[in-house]
């Protein structure tokens, strides 16, 4: 009886598929009862489905009988008994097969030769080589069909050897030991029996041609390429395909525009390549340009690259129509190895449709797949679904790593730093990546100290320290201005590590600058063989902040000379520049241009840059006229600068108090606003409205947040909040302060 996951596939399949499942179904248990039933082909007449169930049941004289009965196959017709016996064997009947080779009352070499290639095919080696054996005689396919079979299964001494005794060769032997040899990764065995061929076809070269690719060994693919006498549709789809895997884009749609002739395979290669690569865009438009052409029809390949696409672009409309055109295609069932519910269930995880993605996922809970489990969780947990996340994580019968660091890291992006702490304790196996997150959300929850502790627990248990490990702590160092703990990272990283790859060197110019060391942050600006845009954004804003305006401004202009575009954050450093030189002009100039040359929107940071640009040059009535003509309604943050502004003196009061207003109307309990506005009140003899804001503050409960610094010595660091007497040496150093300290 079908299980219940069966029946439930069983309300929606199509008859035709339905056929094929319920055949495969009755083959696995191999029941006698079962394969009597069965209607293995809707053109099988009754005779032929009494034939196969007495062979199944080795009822040798029956069968015989019916045989017998059957017209136009009784007698000693050996061509209709050897058809029916390649036809049993292509639908996985191998055994009733051999039984029909059995009662044969004649049989010929191509018989013998149906046989044999029967047990090759589903890799019954013993059997084919016995038969092989006993074959009365051989000709070059009973040879090549042994030689396909060993290589098949790996045997490539076996190969090797039958292959040398091979009384005569064609071009398919031949080709059959290439292809072998390349599947069992012997690439320079292969181009030396490849150059020795007598005669090549099309499958040579391209049997050649794909082993490179392949292996990714492109200049040796492009070299055979370009001296193919006949490439075809094949040998162009390998080399795009090809080049896609090494990330050479360009060159594979160079390759892909070029083709003389396309078929789904080549423009699928293309669509496939374009989307591992991240060019999800370019991908989507090579499809439409297919979808275009009319005749090509896409298969379950391209989708599955197509959804990846999608996920990778966010459009979840656009998504869920291929989805619906891979229905009404009839291709929704037309996946043998579940990459295709993989990628469904990706995508919509991605576009955070948890629905969807669960139903696919508990819908097909046979043909549940790690990847497929891993991608539930990340949704739930990106789309802030966490407790749906541990109720999957807990009752999934299979986990992986990937699986048990998920739950860890979400558990830190939520600031439950207790849970996760916790998870990673029962965490069967932990690896490199395991640590680094336990690393990466101690430091997301600012507790520094417990992510060295754990850095140090790590290489005690003999687990080294990847990259991102030392990327997150070098900004852990810089974060909290730890210049000799960023010395000591930096010492071990020039003990473990030959080269430094472009993340690193990029943490450790941030904290260099951060911790103010510039001239060392740019010394390692100055070694880098490639830079990518955050190191110059990096470099830039390390120069701002340490009032290097000039030296900041100049990188620009380098950073556009050498063609790498700058992005927003390249801004934000230079208009940070202009601001705390007083260069308005400069940069006015430089926002403009955001839009005007580059297409970069403004966000809330670049607004409030300008506003400090003004602020700094005391042009308070310019940056509240600037923040009244902004082409949306400011919030909290950019009334906030233009307060902050006001307050570096007392002058522009009116600004200052309606600015504080304004952030007291958005947000009432805003603590900041409450002080400055406090304080403009008391700098303009306004007593009575100081009075009554502060019985407002009390009231609400506002308070100050204490201002807070704090100072590393000998290895400890020291906290200081304002107002704050529990250090206990607070009387020593408000005395040294207050500069009546005695010694003795």
């Amino acid at each position: 009886m079908p299980s219940p996951c069966f029946r439930q596939l069983d309300s929606f399949l199509s008859p035709r598929f339905k056929h094929c499942i319920c055949f495969f179904h009755v083959r696995s248990f191999k029941t006698q009862l079962s394969i009597s039933t069965v209607h293995y082909r809707k053109s099988a007449s009754d005779n032929d489905s009494e034939l196969l169930c007495c062979l199944s049941q080795r009822k040798l004289r029956e069968a015989r009988l019916v045989l017998d009965k059957m017209p136009q196959r009784g007698g000693s017709n050996v061509v209709c008994w050897t058809s029916m016996l390649s036809r049993y064997a292509r639908d996985g009947f191998v055994d009733e097969a051999r039984m029909l080779f059995e009662i044969m009352p004649v049989r010929n070499i191509v018989t013998w030769n149906a046989m044999l290639s029967a047990y090759v095919q589903f890799g019954r080696l013993i059997d084919a080589r016995q038969l092989f054996e006993e074959m009365p005689e051989r000709n070059v396919v009973s040879w090549t069909s042994m030689l396909c079979g060993f290589a098949r299964a790996g045997m490539l001494d076996d190969a090797k050897r039958l292959f040398d005794v091979m009384p005569n060769r064609n071009v398919v032997s031949w080709n059959s030991m290439i292809s072998g040899l390349i599947q069992n990764c012997d690439l320079e065995e292969a181009r030396r029996l490849f150059d020795r061929m007598p005669v090549r076809n099309q499958v040579s070269w391209n049997a050649m041609i794909a082993g490179y690719a392949e292996n990714l060994r492109m200049e040796e693919a492009r070299r055979l390429f370009d001296v193919m006498p006949d490439a075809n549709v094949v040998t162009w789809t390998s080399l795009i395909a090809g080049y896609c895997r090494i990330g050479d884009i360009e060159e594979a749609y160079d390759l892909f525009v070029k083709m003389p002739v396309r078929n789904v395979v080549s423009w699928t290669a293309m669509i496939g390549g374009l989307a591992w690569n991240g060019f999800f865009e370019k991908a989507l438009l090579v499809f439409l340009e297919m979808k275009g052409i009319g005749n090509v029809k896409p298969n379950v390949e391209t989708f599955i690259s197509l959804f990846y696409a999608c996920a990778g672009l966010g459009f979840p409309y656009l998504g869920k129509q291929l989805h619906a055109h891979l229905i009404l295609n009839g291709l929704d069932h037309d996946d043998y190895d579940g990459r295709l519910l993989k990628s469904l269930i990706h995508m919509y995880s991605r576009f955070g449709i948890m629905d969807t993605a669960s139903c696919l996922f508990t819908s097909n809970s046979d043909n549940h797949i790690i990847e497929s489990l891993n991608s539930m969780i990340n949704g739930y947990i990106c789309f802030g679904q966490l407790e749906n996340a541990r109720h999957l994580f807990n009752t999934v019968p299979f986990r992986d790593m990937i699986s048990w660091t998920s739950m860890i890291s979400g558990y830190f992006h939520a600031g439950d730093v207790t849970e996760a702490c916790w998870l990673f304790g029962r965490m069967p196996v932990r690896d490199a990546i395991s640590w680094t997150a336990m690393i990466s959300g101690h430091v997301q929850n600012e507790l520094f100290d417990e992510a060295m502790y754990l850095f140090s627990e790590m290489r005690v248990v003999g687990i080294g320290p990847l990259d991102s490990t030392f990327s997150t702590l070098l900004g852990a160092a810089g974060a909290m201005a730890y210049l000799d703990l960023g010395k000591q990272f930096h010492s071990l990283l020039l003990k473990t590590r030959l080269k430094f790859d472009i993340i690193l060197d990029n943490s450790l110019i941030s904290m260099y600058a951060k911790c103010g060391e510039i001239y060392d942050a740019c010394r390692i600006f100055d070694k880098m063989t490639s830079r990518d845009v955050i190191s110059w954004n990096s470099m830039i804003i390390g120069l701002s902040h340490h009032g290097l305006a000039k030296k900041a401004l100049e990188l620009f202009e380098s950073m556009r000379g050498v063609g790498m575009k700058p992005n927003a954050v390249t801004f934000l450093g230079i208009l940070s520049a202009c601001s705390h030189t007083g260069m308005i002009d400069q940069g006015w100039e430089f926002f403009n241009s955001m839009m005007r040359d580059h297409s970069i929107p403004p966000a809330d940071e670049h607004y409030i840059s300008i506003i400090d640009l003004l602020g700094r040059a005391g042009k308070i009535a310019e940056a509240e006229e600037f923040v009244c003509g902004l082409p949306f309604e400011p919030g909290p943050t950019i009334w906030g600068a233009l307060l902050g502004v006001c307050s570096l003196g007392n002058v522009n009061a009116d600004v200052g108090k309606r600015a504080a207003l304004r952030i007291l109307e958005l947000e009432p309990l805003n603590a900041p606003a409450h002080v400055l506005l406090c304080n403009i009140y008391a700098a303009t003899n306004q007593q009575r409205e100081e009075g009554m804001l502060r019985k407002a503050m009390g009231a609400k409960g506002v308070r100050k947040v204490p201002g807070c610094s704090w100072i590393q010595l000998k290895g400890r660091v020291h906290v200081f909040l304002s107002g704050d007497r529990s250090h206990p040496q607070t009387d020593e150093i408000l005395s040294l302060l207050a500069g009546d300290s005695r010694r003795s």
